[in-house]
């Protein structure tokens, strides 16, 4: 997830669509057999949705090589391993928040700032049990609350879930 929504072109190594544990060895066909299992499924359709959002989201590829594509909201918050950033298309309106969890440790109430008032949908989570995750995540959408944050007007009090990465647009 957090190289899908990094700036720049993606990387995916071969395999890694479907979790395959060993390394990949040119001699020897990838280990499709993996897929018989529901946490190799799972990835298989994080990955497939991923694709999808992706080609749906020009704020994650209009811009993709450009500093007017990417801000940092924060990436100082080393004591939670917890990293925001804002991705952006060329419309004004195609604005996507990044927030990855690198821990295995849920937050509860995390406050990030937001760049504008009103409701904002995850659109993406990689902790959705149909990915093979606990299903912790947001219930679909936020309102921003008029209390300034990581220099922004508004905030919203998000749950991050463990080891995972969730994505917000502006409802």
């Amino acid at each position: 997830g957090f190289m899908f929504a990094h700036p720049g072109t993606q990387l995916l190594f071969m395999g890694a669509e479907f979790a395959q544990t060993g390394e990949w060895k040119h001699d020897y066909s990838l280990d499709w057999h993996l897929l018989e299992h529901a946490p190799h499924q799972g990835i298989q359709h994080w990955i497939k949705d991923l694709n999808a959002f992706y080609k749906a989201s020009p704020a994650l590829y209009e811009q993709a090589f450009s500093q007017d594509g990417f801000s940092w909201v924060d990436y100082s918050d080393s004591e939670n391993s917890v990293i925001i950033f804002e991705r952006r298309g060329l419309s004004a309106d195609d604005l996507i928040l990044v927030v990855c969890n690198f821990t295995p440790v849920m937050r509860e109430h995390y406050r990030i700032g937001v760049p504008a008032r009103g409701t904002w949908k995850e659109v993406c989570n990689s902790d959705d049990l149909r990915y093979g995750g606990s299903g912790v995540g947001n219930e679909g959408e936020l309102a921003t609350i008029p209390v300034g944050f990581q220099h922004r007007e508004y905030s919203l009090s998000l749950t991050l879930p463990p080891l995972g990465i969730i994505m917000l647009a502006l409802d």
